[in-house]
């Protein structure tokens, strides 16, 4: 009796771990129908408007060819792929495509996220227009809005880190692609990430309103590029008042020696904000940086901690990884 009792007692047990093991995820996506869903943005549209507790999407292994958008009521939403190099995104939007005036970049997206308090994990986002011209891969403009483990790819303009004072974090991301393929008027830390470069051009075009305290910022990050890549600009500033750090970065060989670039026509080094501090590597030598890049003391760069830059806005952020 005793042996059936503690057998009895295990299939409880059993049972129980397998039940929440398959209630851990919301709703589940897969390619091969074992899921809910078999596309991500069916998912999303299931999902209920501004949740009281948070809502995670699994996605299971496969290239999901769709454009996804996480609408403004879809709060409290994680994307949570079974792996960053075997769950991918994609579309192949771009410019001409769009076709839709001055302002088509901003339609080009694969992955579009509105909503606020928004994570994604181990996923490839990507836009495989290729390198013909203006092609997000990610455009994000929601607040508190995390990316962790991600690989986000493309060739000019890949992640638009959009909204004015909107926080976005990326965390041991892989961020490659052409010409300003880290643009936007969003204050964004990366940190932990490869930032790789595939052609001669220009890394960041930052647009931060004049408002604002932080614009983009690197921290612990490595720059990477293609061989024969050997004349790449950190950044150059889209609007007057654009503000780049790159602090404890590894900075490559591909790093011009000038470092940074103005916005060709403009006097926009006159008011922008570029500054470095303790980076390495032979891309990261100050001798002949541009005049108008600022070399952070220790007691200025001990401002740019994670709970500072995201201390403004509404109410403090200080996000998980």
């Amino acid at each position: 009796m005793l042996t059936r009792y503690f057998f009895a007692l295990y299939i409880l047990i059993l049972l129980s771990c397998t039940a929440n093991s398959q209630t851990a995820y919301n709703f589940i996506v897969s390619k091969d129908g074992t899921g809910d869903f078999l596309t991500i943005q069916e998912a999303i549209n299931a999902t209920q408007a501004f949740p009281d507790e948070p809502v995670t999407i699994f996605i299971k292994n496969g290239v999901y060819n769709e454009k996804v958008r996480v609408y403004s009521w879809n709060t409290k939403l994680t994307l949570k792929g079974e792996s960053a190099e075997k769950t991918i995104i994609t579309y192949d939007n771009y410019f001409d495509k769009i076709n839709l005036g001055r302002n088509s970049t901003f339609h080009t997206y694969t992955l579009k996220v509105e909503a606020n308090d928004f994570t994604a994990k181990n996923l490839t986002i990507e836009n495989s227009a290729g390198p013909v011209g203006q092609a997000v891969a990610l455009h994000v403009e929601g607040d508190r809005c995390s990316f962790i483990n991600c690989r986000l790819l493309g060739h000019q303009d890949t992640v638009y880190s959009a909204g004015e004072g909107r926080r976005h974090y990326f965390y041991q991301c892989y961020i490659d692609g052409t010409t300003d393929y880290i643009f936007g008027e969003g204050t964004a830390i990366f940190h932990k990430c490869q930032i790789h470069s595939k052609s001669n051009s220009y890394i960041t075009a930052a647009s931060t309103p004049k408002n604002i305290p932080f614009g983009f910022v690197f921290i612990s990050c490595t720059l990477t590029a293609n061989q024969n890549v050997d004349k790449v600009f950190l950044g150059r500033p889209w609007r007057d008042h654009a503000r780049t750090v790159i602090m404890n970065c590894e900075l490559g060989s591909h790093i011009l020696p000038e470092g940074w670039s103005n916005w060709s026509g403009t006097n926009r080094d006159e008011s922008a904000f570029y500054a470095e501090y303790g980076n390495t590597g032979p891309g990261a030598d100050l001798t002949n940086r541009a005049k108008w890049v600022i070399a952070l003391t220790e007691e200025e760069a001990n401002d740019y901690t994670i709970g500072n830059i995201f201390s403004f806005g509404i109410g403090e952020w200080t996000p998980d990884k």
